[in-house]
């Protein structure tokens, strides 16, 4: 088989490998000082740093990348079945070169789609996400038409595999894997929204709406009038978010939420506190989100007692508050404490991540299933 320069043999799927696998993961850099324990936990031996937040690594187990104990360390990860180390801006010809060669390495494998981004999105006056958007148009040019059926990132069959190319300084780094196994529907993680637009209250508002974004991967989100009990409300940017996707939101907190949402259709104010809040005779919510601060398990004693008020299947948005835990391992102790104490009251987890004004703190996705409730434990 003829490879084309700059490029490394495509694996066929699911063959079994032998020797380490190349990938990009991104961490973070407010986990810069967990690098070490979290590529030893993926078993990964360090390659370089690439564009903003992205280790080139090899791995040998790559499904350790998925593993509880690092998985809500990185914010995006991405196999590299074809690269291309060069600088792209001293390159002739670099747009058509690439696209040329993607098109034979990946043209047989049939992506649902074609999502290109930089690896260092800050970079000056945009350079290189201009040239991700140039690569894409061209690589849509060459592939097949069924490649561009997608109407936007988040309409893309998140377990169907999308061919992702990140561009950057140190070149060109291109692979095959579903955006729920990415862990973002977009090129390097989810999509960026901005917090301090005109009249955002707070910036937890970008935060519940990137956690509803990154929720598509798994399923989709309540329907518009569905009820959602949110706790420690205060000052109201999530319930801001909630409202504006009209949604109904019962917002608990005992303090006050901002002026601007007084007499604010679909919301009802309580000013109490989570842990004597009681739902009205009969009252039952699709959803409930926990931005409480304070102690993590205390606040998730509140949601375990709240959780009998929600309907079957109804969703948990919980965010995992870490004050105390500051190392690789408290925090995954933390973690670990947290999700079998919600999975013995019925809460089942299906997703955590890091979102991107998470801080030091991450976002948990839990389902509730009443039939393995312990009534016990709930009460």
């Amino acid at each position: 088989m003829h490879v084309p320069v700059g490029t490394t043999p495509m694996p066929k799927k699911n063959a079994n490998l032998s020797g380490p696998i190349p990938w990009l993961i991104r961490i973070p850099g407010v986990f810069e000082e967990f690098e070490a324990e979290i590529l030893e936990g993926l078993g990964a031996s360090p390659v370089k740093k690439v564009g903003r937040d992205f280790h080139l690594v090899k791995l040998t187990e790559q499904e350790r990348i998925q593993h509880p104990e690092v998985a809500k360390f990185i914010r995006w990860n991405l196999p590299v079945h074809h690269s291309w180390p060069c600088c792209p801006k001293e390159t002739p010809g670099f747009i058509e070169k690439a696209a040329q060669a993607a098109y034979q390495k990946f043209g047989g494998r049939h992506p649902q789609a074609i999502l290109t981004g930089p690896l260092d999105p800050s970079a000056e006056q945009h350079y290189y996400r201009t040239l991700a958007s140039n690569l894409r148009g061209r690589m849509l040019q060459i592939f097949p038409p069924a490649v561009d059926n997608v109407r936007n990132a988040e309409s893309q069959n998140s377990r169907a595999e999308t061919l992702f190319c990140m561009v950057g300084k140190e070149g060109l780094f291109c692979g095959m894997q579903s955006p729920q196994d990415c862990n973002g529907f977009y090129p390097g993680g989810t999509k960026f929204i901005r917090q301090n637009e005109p009249g955002t209250i707070s910036r937890a508002g970008a935060k519940v709406a990137e956690a509803l974004h990154h929720l598509r991967l798994y399923r989709m989100p309540p329907p518009e009038g569905a009820h959602w009990l949110e706790l420690g409300a205060s000052p109201g940017g999530m319930t801001a978010e909630l409202l504006a996707r009209k949604y109904q939101v019962t917002a608990v907190d005992r303090a006050p939420l901002d002026a601007r949402l007084a007499h604010a259709p679909g919301l009802t104010q309580v000013s109490a506190d989570a842990a004597t809040f009681r739902p009205g005779k009969g009252v039952f919510y699709d959803a409930l989100l926990s931005d409480m601060n304070g102690d993590a398990e205390e606040s998730l004693k509140q949601v375990i007692r709240l959780a009998r008020y929600l309907k079957p299947s109804g969703l948990v948005i919980f965010t995992l508050k870490t004050p105390g835990a500051s190392t690789f391992d408290a925090l995954n102790a933390l973690e670990a404490s947290i999700t079998e104490h919600a999975t013995e009251a019925g809460l089942a987890i299906f997703a955590r991540t890091h979102l991107t004004y998470n801080r030091h703190e991450f976002t948990l996705f839990f389902e509730f299933s009443p039939a393995f409730t312990n009534a016990k434990k709930i009460l």
